[in-house]
Order: structure tokens, then sequence, then C-alpha cells
């Protein structure tokens, strides 16, 4: 497993502030470990590396699948606090920009979560994929207690994903959600016990590098484009994308696979 990868903003991510990449080659897959424990707090700086790794492994050919985890017993419990004073308003309300980096990373991206799972942690895990939930997993944007409300997507992610009610609920009453709760409400879609969450991870990944590297770039873009869009431009988006994977390589093979009752063999073309 290797710690390093090739970048080309050597300047920016030279040294890692508060977190780690790990490459497993052999499996395709590249883990973002956040690395401040015991809390994992997410600096300022950290942000915008965070956002620079994910364009990097987005054009990595080894990595399939992306994993967001944390070391130690939590996820994460939040930002660096203090570090928000230290900024201007403009860079500040431009933050949300470099939490987004896992939703715009064209390759799927889960979020292993357990222990704490708050504020920009809670919302790096929204911009996310998928999120599996430790049992022990507590969600929650507790950014009300400071007299601040959430600055980097995380009210307006939730907002789409469970609804209004609910998410006034949680954001308004700063409520730290546990793991059953949050999949009941549709945060995440499924719990595992603690000692489990690992072993999940590694059948998830497994589970997605078995599809079309190509079909996957294509849906994700597809559903990220129609959360926003009216229902008619969703399926025209749909259908437009349908039309151009008709002639892909992978359709053919998946295709003459399924003729065959044997496992497609993708090459993302």
């Amino acid at each position: 497993m290797e710690q390093s990868f090739p970048s080309s903003r050597p300047g920016l991510l030279a040294e890692l502030d508060g977190f780690r990449v790990e490459i497993d080659a052999a499996a395709e897959r590249a883990d973002i470990v956040l690395d401040r424990p015991p809390l994992n707090i997410v600096s300022m700086t950290q942000r915008e590396q965070l956002a620079a790794v994910f364009d990097e492994l987005d054009r990595d050919a080894r990595v399939r699948v992306v994993v967001l985890r944390g070391e130690g017993e939590h996820f994460s419990s939040g930002g660096d606090i203090p570090g928000f004073l230290a900024k201007s308003p403009e860079h500040v309300s431009r933050l949300a920009w470099n939490v987004a980096a896992p939703a715009r990373c064209k390759k799927p991206v889960i979020a292993a979560i357990h222990g704490y799972c708050f504020g920009v942690g809670f919302e790096l895990s929204l911009a996310c994929d998928f999120r599996l939930l430790a049992e022990s997993a507590q969600v929650g944007l507790p950014e009300m207690r400071l007299g601040m409300i959430p600055g980097s997507g995380g009210s307006a992610r939730l907002v789409k994903m469970i609804g209004l009610a609910r998410t006034k609920d949680m954001v308004m009453r700063a409520r730290r959600v546990p793991a059953a709760q949050a999949v009941a409400w549709g945060i995440a879609a499924e719990a595992v016990a603690d000692a489990r969450l690992d072993q999940a991870v590694v059948s998830l990944v497994e589970e997605l590098r078995g599809f079309s590297p190509l079909a996957q770039r294509t849906i994700k873009e597809v559903l990220n484009s129609a959360e926003d869009a009216p229902l008619q431009v969703a399926i025209e988006l749909e259908g437009q994308a349908y039309g151009r994977l008709r002639g892909s390589a992978d359709f053919a093979e998946g295709v003459a696979a399924f003729k065959e009752k044997r496992k497609p063999v993708f090459r993302g073309e």
C-alpha cells in the first residue's frame, strides 16, 4: 500500500495537514484518512488540500473507488473553530466549494463513519456518494451552539436528502442523530456493527469495482444534475446519457457477457 501519489500541485500538497492518503493499487482503492486524533478536527488549510487531493485521485488510473474515513475513535468532530476568525468573509463564503469535492469527483466515493461525525466532517460525508455508518456513529450540524449556521453545504444538502421538517429539527436544534435514526431518515443506507465497518467498506468497494467505470461516471453526473432539475429536464439528461453509452465498448461487453453467461470485463471505454 502506497502513502504517496504523483501531484500536479506540489506546493499545496507537499505536506498534508491533518490527513493522509493511502493507495492500494491491487484493490483499485484510495483512502483519504482524516488523521488528527482523537477528534480529527479539520483545519482551513486541510479543506483546500482535500479538494486538491480528490481532484488528483480523480485522474489517477490506479484508483476506481475513493474511501473517506477517520483515524481513531471518531470520524471528525468538525472544523477548527478559531480558524474561521482568521479568514476573510470572502474566504469563508467559498468553503462549500472545497467541501463539495467528493461530489465533483467522477469516481464513487464512500464515507466510512464511526463515532462523532459533526460539522464540516458531516458536510464532507454528505458530499460523498455512499455513507456507511457504524452503530456508534452520531451525525449532526452543531453550529447553532456557536451562534452560527452551517457554511459548507450541510443544511442545503440535508434539506434535499431528508426534507425541510427533519432538517430544521436537526440544524435549528443542533441535534446529534444516532446511526439508526440517520438510516431511518435516509441520511445513510446502512448501519453496521462497529467491528464490521471495515469489512462492509471492503465489500462495497469490491461491488463497485465490478461495474463499468464509464457507466458509473455517467450515472453519477446524471444523478447529481437531476437533483436540481425539473423532472422533464432530468429525464432528458438521462436519455441523452443513455444514448451516448449505447455505443460504448463497455455496453457491448456487458451485452456479450450476458449472452454468454459470464462475468463482464469492463475497461471504462
